[in-house]
């Protein structure tokens, strides 16, 4: 197992290119489930939950040929409907491939998700949106069992905005006799790109974005090639890299689109952004405004930036106050932040912060994917070292992190653990 070590104090200078979307691949992988044929994917980045979701695949029937970022999917001889515990346990994006698979073969049994352990992320509303459909749904020694001749068309109300439930009924909807309307859909940019894609397919999709999604089934799909778009929270990730070294970084591959309430709270602190096409320039000054936030469904604030802020605020001018409404336990990494002198208290679902001078090195310890993160931007900017175990959890979700900051100009690097 890797530990990361970071030698703080440098500001960071250069340039660096963002990876393709984790969470919009790995649906539009899953989605390559519904046709038959030769899918080619382009700009899909290398990271654990990919490979866990080609394992997945792979064990369906699925047969991959790789070149660079280019990734070329066969799904002609799929030879079973089951997906294990053993390859489902680390990731609840795992659950995608139930949609695809009951519109395809009529039938699918996946093992109940794991991943990160931020808070209840249940899967009540898939299995609920599948029944409306007309699937038979029965939960059994820890697995989802589905069943349905023809899934057919239905209208379909989520009680709360999901971003994976939205996109396994609309997987499981191209198809299907008739039109479903999903209500209250999300409008993050990862269920727009499975529905640009679905689109390129064949399929008929209306409304992707908007809090109201019809699909109309068709009969048939085709195999595409097609693009991921780039890594919005890798994005962030960056732009606060930048802020809080007081460092300016040349950010390559973004659409700011897709990162506009993030950009707004960092201008609020006082870091300057220039704008050239999908370029963003960013330059971190000395002086970093205290910002309150509020984490929201997009477009508001997202809640996978949330760790991330705060440890700029960590060091931020006066007090800020963090409102997590997504994720009832996504504050694991206060504790964490603690050992290197930030002052924060947790009351409820809110985080008060006192940004100090200096942050200092300690040994850390990483309690999931944007936790991480959070804990090398403060490493980037604490005095001596610091040391952080358990970063498995950030090979998940971020494509040589720790690579790329040290071409910025970071004493970043690994140790075997």
């Amino acid at each position: 197992m890797d530990k990361i070590i970071v030698e703080g104090g440098d500001p960071l200078k250069g340039e660096v290119t963002i990876s393709g979307s984790k969470n919009a691949a790995l649906p539009i992988l899953s989605a390559c489930l519904l046709t038959g044929g030769w899918h080619t994917l382009d700009n899909i980045p290398k990271l654990k939950d990919i490979w866990t979701i080609k394992e997945i695949l792979s064990n369906l029937g699925v047969v991959f040929e790789e070149n660079n970022q280019s990734l070329k999917v066969n799904t002609d001889n799929l030879n079973s409907h089951i997906a294990p515990y053993k390859l489902v346990k680390t990731m609840r994006a795992s659950i995608l491939v139930l949609g695809p698979l009951l519109s395809r073969l009529g039938k699918a049994k996946i093992s109940l998700p794991g991943g990160c352990a931020i808070g209840a992320r249940p899967i009540d509303l898939h299995l609920k949106g599948l029944s409306l459909m007309g699937a038979d749904i029965n939960l059994a020694h820890g697995y989802v069992v589905a069943n349905a001749d023809k899934l057919r068309g239905a209208d379909i109300f989520f009680d709360i905005s999901t971003v994976t439930g939205t996109e396994n009924l609309m997987m499981a909807a191209v198809k299907a006799d008739g039109v479903t309307t999903l209500h209250n859909a999300a409008k993050e940019p990862e269920v727009i790109d499975l529905a640009n894609m679905l689109k390129t397919m064949g399929a008929r999709i209306n409304g992707a974005g908007t809090d109201t999604v019809t699909i109309t089934g068709v009969k048939e799909l085709h195999p595409v090639k097609y693009t991921i778009i780039p890594d919005r929270i890798e994005v962030g990730t960056f732009l606060i890299a930048a802020a809080i070294t007081k460092g300016e970084i040349t950010i390559k591959g973004c659409n700011e689109n897709h990162i506009e309430a993030i950009m707004e709270k960092l201008l609020e602190t006082g870091t300057e952004i220039k704008k050239e096409g999908e370029v963003l320039i960013v330059i971190g000054h000395d002086k970093i405004k205290s910002v309150d936030i509020k984490t929201m469904q997009f477009p508001g604030f997202p809640t996978d930036m949330q760790a991330q802020f705060m440890s700029l605020m960590s060091i931020a001018d006066g007090w800020s106050i963090i409102r997590e409404t997504i994720f009832e336990n996504r504050f694991m990494h206060v504790s964490e932040l603690r050992r290197m002198g930030a002052d924060i208290e947790i009351n409820g679902g809110q985080a008060l912060v006192r940004g100090k001078t200096n942050l200092s090195g300690a040994q850390v310890m990483a309690t999931d994917l944007r936790a991480s993160a959070s804990l090398v931007l403060a490493g980037l900017v604490a005095k001596g070292r610091t040391e952080i175990s358990r970063v498995y959890h950030l090979d998940r979700g971020y494509q040589d992190l720790d690579l790329k900051l040290s071409l910025l100009g970071s004493k970043i690097w690994r140790e075997k653990q």
